[in-house]
């Protein structure tokens, strides 16, 4: 009958994916893995979050505070109080924002599609600035010109602004940074491609 067959094949799939711990085994495992990965699972959690980018791994130092998740806080505004006071943020301001206590690289985090008109100052989006990889930083500014959102952004452990980041338009949001669902777990995939990259930017992150 064909419910027995498919029984049966369900039984030879399930022993294949989960108890034969031969290398046949253990191959098709990882290849399944894989391919739900990428075929239903980050296309559901795309549909669900309403970005192409739901999660993210922290690729640069430039959200890093010293100290990272046992940073402290007061210390850290001590040294970038005249960045911020400069950009017209003060320390209650700041205090006020997520990630107050930035994150480092390799931290993986979680991001959903934001309406650009709920964003506000201080939220950490993503965004498209035609690199290779999406950019990750915080809001410091919002403006509005000829009927469209353009946004203003700094990284927390950057000295400066970048070119790129200074009129960030609508259109290139990917979405908005809520919470960093696993400190470092990114380096599983970093460790990889830092040796292409240029040794001012490899390793762990320091405080600039």
């Amino acid at each position: 009958m064909l419910s027995e067959k498919i029984k049966a094949l369900w039984g030879k799939f399930w022993f294949l994916l989960w108890e034969d711990d031969s290398f046949k085994g253990w191959l098709f495992s990882v290849i399944f893995l894989f391919l739900f990965i990428k075929l239903i699972f980050f296309p559901f959690l795309s549909l669900v979050t309403g970005t192409s980018l739901p999660l993210a791994i922290v690729e640069s130092c430039s959200m890093y505070h010293d100290g990272n998740l046992f940073s402290d806080y007061d210390e850290w505004w001590k040294r970038h109080e005249e960045k911020y006071l400069k950009l017209g943020i003060d320390k209650d301001e700041f205090d006020s924002f997520p990630f107050r206590k930035g994150f480092n690289k390799g931290d993986i985090i979680f991001i959903i599609g934001a309406n650009p008109e709920t964003l506000e100052v201080g939220d950490v989006i993503v965004f498209d600035a035609g690199r290779k990889n999406p950019i990750i930083h915080r809001i410091i500014n919002i403006s509005s010109k000829s009927g469209k959102l353009y946004f203003s952004t700094i990284g927390d452990n950057n000295a400066h602004q970048i070119a790129f980041e200074k009129e960030i338009s609508e259109e290139k949001l990917m979405g908005k940074a809520v919470f960093r669902i696993a400190p470092y777990i990114g380096w599983i995939k970093l460790i990889f491609f830092e040796s292409k990259k240029p040794s001012s930017v490899r390793g762990f992150c320091y405080e600039r």
